[in-house]
């Protein structure tokens, strides 16, 4: 039998990485059996050196491990606490995408559940300050991402990544959230309700501890479960420096596709996304078309052959909503130039584009105009 709480106590050897404790445990079949490993035997493991394998044993037999069994016994009451689950590498339910990846975590804590729909899964990313254009386009794709039953991945920060989660809930979509603390530690704090929604309809997870606090050096590390959690990475903004081009870095390692969306050349927000543009490191992408010309191979057993008829709205539109809706262009409109394009009242335009953003479909924004999500 498989036990979790014996491979929480093995994570707690010193000189025990991530890689070691899985190659430790796979090849003795499970964690007891591997707490029971002859420095001989230890010795075998790809990654142990003698000595290596002598601090195991020792540690097992030290008085060490009791302070490892209770530290397992306080993560595991803190894991039944908000019912949550630890997912192990060996368990059929971790992701494949993930395994496929260099250093994938031995264990994960998850709160909510990760199900096999969830392998076409799409990361959006970008900066904690996004532009009104950024969050807008961060809508328009992740609706368009989740109405086409893919799972939207992020990392529940502010800014792209929480109008990623947040859009995709409410477009009846699945959302997954890799943080960089404890899944008990919601961060940042006004994110409570949104981790909330995200656990009934998808999962919050991480490969940190109970309790740990969302520390500075956690985030890069935690990119590499975003990217890899994904079939490709789309960067919406992101300066040369910030967290979503760690994302996307570890999205090529992992030999995932990047996407990257072209923005104000003026702009600090979009330099990182034409940086990775300009050295052929990501593909420019305009509509979800880009994305779906890469991916498609792989997300054609999900879409089924769908064509752009298949993605259009599935809410219910009355005769003055299409038409308004139609008139709509992927850039943003303003309200007396929709009005003479439909041929209709300022009054009775501005009525239907307050429904048409009610059910989702558009959104307004300075100045009376008015955009397509």
């Amino acid at each position: 039998m498989f036990s979790v709480f014996d491979l929480l106590v093995l994570s707690q050897i010193p000189g025990i990485g991530s890689n070691r404790l899985r190659a430790l445990v796979s090849h003795f079949g499970n964690p007891s059996t591997a707490m029971q490993g002859s420095p001989r035997e230890i010795a075998s493991v790809e990654g142990f050196s003698r000595r290596l394998a002598t601090v195991v044993v020792n540690f097992m037999k030290g008085s060490q491990v009791d302070d490892a069994k209770k530290h397992a016994e306080v993560q595991l009451s803190k894991v039944n606490k908000v019912n949550a689950r630890v997912l192990t590498f060996w368990d059929k339910q971790y992701p494949d995408a993930l395994k496929r990846i260099f250093d994938p975590p031995t264990y994960l804590f998850v709160r909510g559940e990760i199900l096999d729909v969830d392998k076409y899964a799409i990361a959006v990313v970008g900066t904690r300050s996004p532009s009104e254009y950024g969050e807008t386009m961060a809508e328009r794709f992740s609706q368009e991402v989740s109405r086409l039953g893919i799972t939207v991945v992020s990392g529940l920060a502010r800014g792209i990544d929480t109008v990623a989660h947040s859009t995709s809930l409410k477009s009846y979509g699945r959302s997954i959230a890799v943080v960089g603390s404890g899944v008990d530690i919601i961060y940042p704090p006004e994110n409570r309700n949104l981790a909330d929604r995200l656990i009934e309809h998808g999962a919050m997870v991480s490969e940190y501890e109970m309790g740990a606090k969302p520390d500075a050096v956690n985030f890069p590390r935690r990119n590499r479960i975003i990217s890899g959690l994904a079939l490709g990475t789309l960067v919406i903004e992101t300066d040369v420096n910030g967290g979503a081009m760690i994302t996307a870095t570890t999205a090529l390692d992992q030999n995932r596709e990047v996407f990257a969306l072209p923005g104000n050349i003026s702009s600090k927000r979009s330099k990182g996304c034409h940086a990775l543009i300009k050295d052929g490191r990501a593909k420019l992408v305009e509509t979800i078309e880009d994305i779906l010309d890469e991916l498609g191979p792989k997300l054609r057993p999900l879409l089924r052959n769908s064509t752009s008829e298949d993605r259009k709205p599935s809410v219910e539109l009355t005769l003055f909503e299409r038409k308004i809706y139609d008139v709509l262009a992927a850039d943003s409109r303003h309200i007396d130039s929709i009005a003479e394009e439909s041929c209709m009242s300022i009054s009775d335009v501005l009525v239907n584009l307050l429904s048409l953003e009610f059910k989702g479909l558009v959104k307004q924004l300075a100045g009376k105009m008015f955009t397509k999500l």
